[in-house]
């Protein structure tokens, strides 16, 4: 009887070691913050014409959270367009609103940047999210 009693407390220890090896394991892996940044703009525009891009984004890790638009054409490099109010984690999503005009024919490319701060004053924002590129046809 004393064997018996030896073998089912060993299949304790391995059952308890087993799920202990699995939840350090579980704590190990790092959480991810939940966010998202989304960008809104015309298909096509016509030259010479005013046209209004703009983005929202917000995320879980950021205490308070600025969001820019970028904007380039034909192949140039990216230049910040306009940056949104600091909003507060937890209040609304950080949007901003920029006008546009396509001066010539072609692709105008535009993205949005979600940047964190540590205080709505902080000088020293960190990149947190970056949007997909939204193209406008200027025609």
């Amino acid at each position: 009887m004393k064997t018996g009693t030896k073998r089912l407390s060993g299949r304790r220890v391995a059952v308890t070691g087993a799920l202990g090896l699995a939840s350090a394991a579980l704590a190990a892996v790092p959480a991810h913050a939940k966010g998202s940044v989304d960008v809104t703009a015309p298909g096509t525009a016509a030259v010479g014409k005013t046209f209004s891009v703009t983005a929202q984004g917000n995320d879980d890790a950021a205490s308070y959270m600025r969001i820019c638009l970028e904007g380039r054409g034909a192949g140039k490099a990216w230049h910040q367009l306009a940056c949104g109010a600091t909003v507060e984690w937890g209040g609304s999503d950080a949007q901003v609103t920029a006008k546009a005009k396509g001066t010539q024919r072609g692709a105008l490319e535009f993205r949005a940047v979600l940047y964190a701060l540590n205080s709505p004053s902080d000088n020293h924002p960190v990149r947190m999210r970056g949007s997909g590129v939204v193209k406008v046809q200027v025609r």
